[in-house]
């Protein structure tokens, strides 16, 4: 029998031989905001999702890699935001200001990005944005956000071409008051007349509608053969229970955002085929070999498909932090200057920036067939073509 004293060198010991990279290793803290309530809270679990797992991922490996000089575990430090852009803004001041943190993630959505990018240019803070899209941004001059996401400008410019491939001649719009399908609709008004396509109605709506009877039966009054909804996910449910009480029966139908939530296909199931929204990736591309082990992981972590587009740039934005510290550790000027003149491999293939914008994903549209999104447009990594929306179940 071995003393109490004897036991407890013999342990003292070994935990003094366990090296540092494991026993009590100091950790990297990686912050953000993320809105748990409030407007936006409906579409944020999958991006929250897809950060637990990328950490899970990392740390399971070992840890982050900080500049090839060891590894060190991930710990998150977040807030709720309460969708409220200016509660964001103060919530990335305190992440870096009073708590300290080494890396930040992002929030959710265009508007919330756009009130933290003061924030983060300030204080020169590498930023990755992933759940939204502006020009505004870029043409401010950023020097620490990037973008995942294509930019409205590509939304807007190139709807229309996808449109004429498919006959569409005849369009109503309908947007909502918020910043990404305003500015969608900035480029995509003009690229319709340019390409000849006739504008037969046209409204915005505030964020707080409850109702979409008299907007949608109007719509369909106007004999519309494409009708293009610049939605969130909250309205484009508001939109497919409408559309399908009035019969709203055009062939092409557009939902901005929303459409490959899976809270939303559980809602809606077969409604939603035949549905078309942004979206430029799929687990089913060959020219991703990244692609499917997400998918793959990400459905047995959460018992769900991840969603093709909030899941993915989500993914993306971190897979790219994370291949910048790998390169030159947590110094932020080096992580700012490899993200603005590296070349990342992600889930979505190869990604570089020119300034904020992501210029190595292509643009791209989705739509919702037999319940799985598939990618329509551009031809060049399409798996399937459009078909024409059919009746509503």
């Amino acid at each position: 029998m071995l003393s109490k004293r004897t036991v407890i060198g013999l342990l003292t010991a070994a935990l003094l031989s366990i090296p540092a990279t494991v026993q009590g290793a100091e950790k990297v803290r990686v912050g953000y905001s993320i809105s748990r309530t409030g407007l936006y809270a409906v579409a944020t679990p999958v991006q929250q999702q897809t950060y637990e797992l990328w950490r899970d991922q990392i740390n399971a490996a070992g840890g982050l890699s900080i500049g090839g000089k060891g590894k060190r575990q991930i710990e998150f430090v977040s807030y709720d935001d309460q969708s409220e852009p200016s509660k964001a803004a103060q919530i990335y001041e305190k992440l870096i200001s009073s708590d300290k943190v080494d890396l930040l993630l992002s929030p959710w959505g265009t508007a919330t990005h756009i009130a933290v990018a003061p924030v983060v240019e300030r204080h020169k803070f590498p930023l990755i944005g992933s759940t939204a899209s502006t020009t505004l941004v870029r043409d401010l001059g950023a020097k620490y956000m990037w973008f995942t996401e294509v930019t409205p400008a590509d939304f807007g410019g190139d709807l229309p071409k996808l449109l004429g491939s498919i006959g569409i001649k005849r369009v109503a719009i309908i947007a909502m008051q918020l910043p990404l399908a305003l500015e969608t609709k900035k480029f995509l008004v003009p690229a319709l007349h340019q390409a000849g396509i006739e504008i037969v109605f046209d409204q915005e709506y505030p964020p707080d509608i409850k109702d979409m009877t008299g907007l949608l039966t109007s719509v369909k009054g106007a004999a519309p053969d494409g009708v293009i909804a610049l939605s969130y996910p909250n309205d484009s449910m508001l939109y497919l229970s409408t559309a399908r009480e009035v019969g709203l029966t055009a062939k092409f139908q557009f939902l901005e955002i929303g459409p490959t939530e899976a809270f939303i296909q559980h809602k809606f199931g077969e409604n939603l085929d035949g549905i078309v929204t942004i979206g430029h990736w799929s687990p089913d591309q060959k020219a991703w070999p990244k692609a499917r082990p997400f998918y793959d992981a990400y459905k047995a972590r959460f018992n769900e498909a991840p969603d093709n587009l909030d899941s993915v740039v989500s993914y993306m934005s971190a897979e790219i932090l994370q291949q910048a510290v790998e390169k030159v550790g947590l110094n932020h000027e080096k992580i700012r200057e490899a993200i603005a003149t590296g070349t990342f491999d992600t889930i979505n293939g190869l990604v570089r920036f020119k300034g904020a914008t992501n210029v190595g994903t292509p643009n791209g549209y989705l739509q919702i067939q037999k319940g799985v999104p598939q990618i329509i447009w551009p031809d060049q990594i399409k798996t399937a073509d459009f078909q024409p929306k059919g009746p509503w179940k």
